[in-house]
């Protein structure tokens, strides 16, 4: 169709206004879980005993709060772009199998799985012109 056919030089806005809402979202979604504190950090870093991991909780809780909201921010300006993704993929990875083993079936884990996904792609694409990093 002609009116498609010119949209593929616009390649790096349409990855900038992706790059701009997952990270918004991942800065909603996250800072309230770096905001929770130790008491929180603690309950989310409890998620890594899925992996087999049950020492020091209050770090990795910390630790997936910062990825969701800092990542969240690098994502928008495309700094530090790759480590982020690979960051958040990781991140996606424990919250989907948090979900299996809470017995939430795919469709609790759907959405872990989906933006796992998505950064998992991003990390071979790269953050395009519109970014730090190109800079």
């Amino acid at each position: 169709m002609a009116i498609f056919d010119n949209l593929s030089k616009y390649r790096n806005t349409g990855l900038l206004l992706l790059r701009i809402g997952l990270g918004v979202m991942f800065i909603i979604h996250g800072f309230p879980k770096l905001a929770g504190g130790p008491d929180g950090w603690t309950g989310l870093g409890g998620s890594m005993k899925v992996i087999g991991i049950d020492f020091f909780p209050i770090f990795w809780g910390f630790m997936a709060a910062v990825s969701e909201t800092f990542g969240g921010f690098l994502l928008i300006v495309g700094l530090f772009y790759r480590p982020a993704c690979i960051l958040l993929v990781c991140t996606m990875i424990i919250a989907a199998m948090t979900h299996f083993a809470k017995g939430d079936g795919l469709q609790g884990a759907s959405h872990a799985i989906e933006l796992g996904i998505v950064f998992f792609g991003l990390i071979f694409i790269g953050p395009g012109k519109y970014s730090v990093d190109k800079k």
